[in-house]
């Protein structure tokens, strides 16, 4: 389906009686609320129109009938309250139901308002973790993080000075020490000292790079020329055996730690363990799916599974889309034209998880993905029906893929 419709007319519907007559009954009202008014509304909770608890006590039978009947004459004659709903949910235009529901009919939807709406709320159970044992009974304390600011301030200043301090000495020493490079340079240049690592790391420090770039021997090896081109026995550049020398250290040390200690997860384990993390936070049977999931579906074509899913959208869309699909506030759904895509998936999503900006609801919470996919193949088999009074098209032409 491409959008849901307007909510108000069974908001509206079942708006404001105080004293419903002994004539109402809450049982058949509730077929009737299931059958028209479900779609968009609930009585303890808001869907996409709004929640309907209490809606007897503020408006009165005769303008409720009026505008269930006829929102739109309701509207147009400039009614306060009719006004302010329309403008508060959209300005979404809903379905008439003159000629569908009786005032009987509307009666008893309000009586199944009223019964339901003096029904207590139940309250949600918190659910109920894995215990703490750090907060268990005669457990120790938990550690809190170190907070500067929870220091008092004289040890605040305390601490910035030993800081400031610390640092003072720091520079000196520095300073002091590149003062003393040249001192150190004529120290280390005696051939006794001149290839110890201490020597090269002053002359590195002084501008001399060969300690890193290594330096050229120019001597060159016999019998290695070809075409003018001659080879010079040179030794590879320090930097670069450096950094192989580490990769050897980082070997060793990744086999300790993944495959001698086991002390770190391995790639399989990592995912296990972001699986199981995952699963915490989102426990099966509490996900409201993702929109953007991969879905394949094909239509079904079998003549049971289709019936199945014209009950369902006769029961659950037809409200908004008609009895043969052919629009009425929802967009006609037997052309050529999709506001959200003309694939049994994107009809599927759309169904799933509803474009509440446009009104059309999520059904996911009512329909399993089995009769998802049902009414999806059956908006489909209803394609170029072309049912009396069909509401004009609405979105892009479908053209499906090869």
């Amino acid at each position: 389906m491409k959008r849901l419709i307007p909510y108000l007319a069974s908001a509206l519907l079942l708006a404001g009686i105080a004293n419903p007559a002994a004539a109402q009954d809450a049982v058949k009202g509730k077929a009737v609320f299931d059958a028209n008014c479900a779609a968009c509304h609930a009585v303890q909770e808001q869907v996409v129109g709004p929640a309907l608890k209490d809606v007897h006590k503020r408006r009165d039978e005769k303008w409720i009938a009026d505008f269930v009947k006829n929102s739109t004459k309701v509207i147009a004659t400039g009614d306060k309250q009719a006004v302010e709903v329309f403008k508060k949910f959209g300005k979404v235009q809903m379905t008439s139901f003159e000629g569908t529901l009786s005032d009987g009919d509307i009666k008893d939807v309000i009586a199944y308002v009223k019964e339901e709406s003096d029904k207590p709320t139940e309250a949600k159970t918190p659910e109920v973790g894995p215990t703490d044992p750090g907060k268990g009974e005669g457990a120790d304390p938990p550690q809190t993080s170190f907070r500067f600011k929870a220091l008092p301030p004289t040890t605040q200043v305390l601490v910035v000075l030993i800081g400031a301090l610390v640092l003072m000495v720091f520079g000196a020493l520095v300073a002091t020490f590149i003062q003393a490079l040249p001192l150190l340079s004529h120290l280390y240049d005696k051939p006794a000292l001149r290839n110890t690592p201490m020597a090269r790391f002053v002359a590195l420090l002084r501008g001399d790079t060969s300690t890193i770039t290594g330096k050229h021997k120019d001597i060159l090896m016999e019998d290695h020329t070809y075409d003018g081109i001659f080879e010079f026995d040179n030794d590879l550049p320090p930097w670069w055996k450096y950094m192989f020398y580490a990769t050897i250290v980082f070997g060793v040390a990744y086999l300790l730690h993944y495959h001698v200690f086991q002390s770190g997860n391995l790639q399989i384990a990592e995912y296990q363990a972001e699986v199981q993390q995952a699963s915490l936070l989102n426990p099966a049977g509490n996900s409201e799916g993702n929109v953007n999931e991969v879905t394949n579906f094909k239509p079904l074509t079998e003549a049971p599974k289709l019936e199945a899913g014209k009950a369902a959208f006769i029961q659950n869309c037809a409200a908004c889309h008609g009895q043969e699909g052919q629009g009425v506030v929802g967009p006609n759904l037997t052309d050529e034209f999709w506001l959200h895509g003309g694939d049994v998936n994107d009809i599927y999503k759309t169904i799933k998880y509803g474009v509440t900006s446009k009104g059309m609801v999520a059904w996911q919470k009512k329909l399993s993905d089995d009769q998802i996919l049902e009414v999806s193949s059956y908006i489909l088999s209803i394609q170029g029906s072309k049912p009396a009074n069909a509401k004009a098209p609405q979105g892009e032409k479908y053209v499906p893929k090869k």
